[in-house]
């Protein structure tokens, strides 16, 4: 970022932002996640809230560490625990200077200058709403190729804050800034839903008329799951958070969101006919070996032997999606509308949303508004090496 940008958002001087960061369990990511997204710039004032879901490892005490040194980082209770929540209570509870806030997630590497980008484009664009393309990377085989996955169109289906290289209005992405007052005034996020809130509050935003602007230049790099297990977790509860924004708002899916429940529905088909004829396994041999076969060419393309696993994650992908949304849709119709029962997350150690716990307390919320530090222990544990 040159002097050039900061007399762009000079308009901006005196602005107030807040950073919204949830963290659950996050010693290894969050002392490099803070420190790779706070600005540098004196363009505008800022504070940074880390909104923890109860850690049991070091998050709170690192945490702690680091606004011991920096007051502007303030360490909050989020007794709920998802990431929703997260959001809307950092939205309530930030400075009441602050007109714009950036969601930050500690599973992510900030390219320089994040925040002052994101102003900036707010800005510039007018929008209520700036979200950013999103690159998976990892390390370790599994997770190198679980990243190749989630960033070729075999995984993403070609979702643009997926693919990138353009900027421009859309419909949806990954949420990187908010006009606080459209979130508040909105409702913020539907806390029942752990997982797909962000495309159901996009939903609601275009609806009553705000945009959302992608900026395409201002890539952000992610780490995945590292391995299949947990990745079939997430992505089954991705595909239940979708279902749950389709019923709710009654839309129909995109054909890149119907293919893995086609995908999963054909192959269950074929399993359950191939007693009577064989031949019906052509479709699943089939399917996974065309998944293979992108797998390797990946890993050509990219020059990584590992990236020839991606075939065998975005399987898993595909099937465990098209599970989570046919389970939905089967628990809906059996129990009715989705959005009159409360969300349930999975009960893993490697997906950090949890089940929702009841209201947050009023003596919680004025001893994090007072005095910007859980009031819970700080944990125990050392704090990270290098960011992964």
């Amino acid at each position: 970022m040159t002097i050039a940008v900061d007399e762009k958002i000079g308009a901006a001087r005196r602005r107030f932002v807040s950073i919204v960061m949830p963290a659950l369990n996050e010693e290894r990511y969050i002392a490099e996640a803070i420190s790779s997204i706070a600005p540098a710039t004196d363009a505008f004032d800022w504070e940074l809230l880390v909104l923890d879901g109860g850690s049991s490892d070091a998050t709170r005490r690192i945490v702690a560490e680091i606004t011991a040194n920096d007051p502007r980082v303030r360490l909050l209770a989020n007794e709920r625990r998802i990431q929703a929540s997260a959001v809307n209570l950092a939205a309530r509870l930030a400075d009441p200077r602050a007109d714009i806030l950036v969601r930050a997630d500690c599973h992510a590497a900030y390219p320089s200058n994040f925040v002052e980008r994101c102003v900036e484009q707010m800005m510039r664009s007018g929008a209520a709403s700036v979200v950013v393309p999103m690159c998976a990377k990892g390390e370790g085989c599994i997770q190198t190729a679980i990243a190749a996955a989630q960033n070729s169109r075999v995984g993403n289906g070609g979702s643009a804050h997926r693919m990138g290289g353009w900027s421009g209005y859309v419909e949806h992405g990954h949420h990187a800034a908010f006009d606080r007052h459209a979130f508040l005034a909105l409702g913020g996020y539907d806390e029942r839903f752990t997982h797909n809130e962000d495309a159901e509050f996009d939903i609601r935003l275009v609806s009553s008329g705000r945009r959302i602007y992608l900026d395409g230049a201002l890539g952000i790099s992610y780490f995945p799951r590292s391995n299949l297990r947990a990745l079939a977790r997430q992505y089954f509860a991705y595909g239940r958070g979708r279902a749950r924004t389709v019923l709710k708002h009654r839309i129909t899916p995109r054909l890149r969101q119907l293919l893995p429940v086609g995908v999963l529905l054909g192959c269950l088909g074929a399993l359950l006919a191939a007693p009577l004829d064989a031949r019906f396994l052509v479709f699943p041999l089939l399917y996974a070996l065309t998944c293979m076969i992108l797998g390797g060419l990946l890993a050509v393309r990219e020059g990584r032997a590992c990236a020839g696993l991606s075939g065998l994650a975005a399987v898993v992908m595909h099937l465990a999606w098209g599970t989570g949304f046919l389970t939905e849709l089967a628990i809906t119709k059996a129990g009715g509308s989705p959005v009159d029962r409360p969300a349930v997350a999975p009960a893993s150690g490697g997906d950090r949303r949890l089940p929702l716990s009841e209201e947050v307390s009023p003596s919680a919320v004025v001893a994090t508004r007072r005095t910007a530090v859980i009031a819970s222990p700080i944990g125990e544990g050392s704090r990270p090496g290098a960011w992964r």
